[in-house]
């Protein structure tokens, strides 16, 4: 057994170190293998982005309530008495004497693209003047808060960064009426810097709302204070067809969809791309087993084996195909890891997010590469160890 492990790491080495001998074709197998890597970190970073922006504003002490069956703020509505039943419900956090609930509207509003310069859907949210206390981590980097009764808005940085005309002091339309920016906000990691806000009785009033609302967010008193106004919100009749989560459930579900729906695309279009990487790995260890046939022939009659032969060829390709994926993955990291990029969320409005790299896709990018070695060295391999020494000797 010794000896025949000496064969293999004796073998692997001659593999190895004769690789600068055929540089053509085994940097056209690594540059294969790193771009089917870097195309899928691509789509992986961008579902792992989205997904840790649309989750990083969530909370288990806040709780979301919008009409049952809806599967968006989008798609639901709430009256202006049923939110007042919210703010005396037990269960609910305070700040002095005033209850840490925000009835909100979701609206879709119109924005140019600094990318494209196209229109594109952004988010304005009217929100009650406690809206902000009730969300954690946000706070106002530049200008103010809006004031009660105006129209005026505060936009988030992520919005700014990805839309022009939103600058602080700018005035713009939305709709049929004109809105000053007083403030930008920031909320780092989360889905609201992709919003703007405004006093949601200013939005009721001109974008023809009445006194409806859509949502209302609510601070509550920890786990057993979610409890109560959940079990509180059921046993009222006059809150029946409410349903009541934590912001953390709540966003769990609208990431899921859109964060599947990328790796749905990016997948088949890195199988697609890992294909022909395979064949570039498998045209390489072909040549190389050519290239190689009188040395392998030589070894062969003094005394190694075929199977030393067929592991130094795979162990060549699997060396060859994971340099290939740590240089896509490397690529990928360099120039696109925390780049700014914004997608269609689950309410059909933009949402700016960061291309995110984790350790758990590196490794994902060294197993595929891995994969593809193998295969692309396991035929060739095959065929290094069935060569005939007499035949390849008395050929050459």
């Amino acid at each position: 057994m010794g000896s025949l492990f000496n064969q293999f790491a004796a073998i692997t080495m001659l593999n190895v170190r004769s690789i600068p001998q055929r540089m053509a074709m085994s940097i056209a197998s690594v540059v294969a293998v790193a771009m089917a890597v870097g195309v899928l970190l691509g789509f992986m970073a961008l579902a792992e982005g989205f997904r840790a922006t649309v989750q990083g504003g969530g909370a288990d002490d806040v709780a979301i309530v919008m009409r049952d069956g809806a599967d968006s703020e989008l798609s639901s509505v709430m009256l202006s008495d049923q939110l007042n039943i919210l703010q005396a419900a037990p269960g609910v956090a305070h700040q002095g004497d005033k209850s840490l609930v925000s009835g909100e509207l979701y609206l879709i509003v119109d924005g140019i693209k600094r990318s494209t310069n196209t229109k594109a859907n952004m988010t304005l949210r009217g929100m009650e003047p406690l809206g902000f206390a009730v969300r954690r981590g946000v706070h106002i980097a530049e200008g103010r808060m809006f004031a009660p009764g105006t129209n005026e808005i505060v936009v988030g940085r992520g919005l700014l960064r990805e839309f022009s005309g939103f600058e602080l002091g700018r005035e713009i339309r939305l709709g049929a009426n004109v809105w000053k920016v007083v403030g930008v906000f920031e909320a780092p990691g989360s889905v609201f810097e992709s919003e703007m806000w405004a006093d949601a009785r200013v939005v009721q009033s001109l974008f023809n709302r009445g006194n409806s609302y859509q949502t209302a967010r609510i601070r509550v008193t920890g786990a057993n204070g979610f409890t109560q106004l959940k079990n509180a919100v059921h046993a009222d009749p006059r809150t029946n067809g409410l349903l009541v989560r934590t912001e953390r459930e709540y966003f769990k579900s609208q990431a899921g969809g859109i964060s599947d729906l990328i790796g749905r695309i990016g997948f088949p279009l890195a199988i697609v791309m890992a294909i022909g990487a395979l064949a570039g790995a498998l045209n390489t260890m072909y040549g190389s087993v050519a290239a190689r046939a009188s040395e392998i022939a030589t070894l062969r009659i003094i005394g190694f084996s075929g199977y030393a032969a067929f592991f130094g060829t795979l162990v060549e390709a699997i060396t060859l195909s994971i340099i290939g994926g740590l240089v896509g993955a490397l690529f990928c990291f360099i120039f696109f890891n925390g780049m700014t990029t914004s997608t269609l969320g689950g309410n059909f409005t933009q949402v700016v997010f960061q291309l995110k790299f984790t350790p758990a896709l590196l490794v994902s990018a060294v197993i595929m590469s891995a994969i593809i070695g193998f295969v692309g060295g396991f035929f060739p391999g095959i065929r290094a160890a069935r060569q005939s020494p007499q035949i390849e000797l008395a050929a050459q």
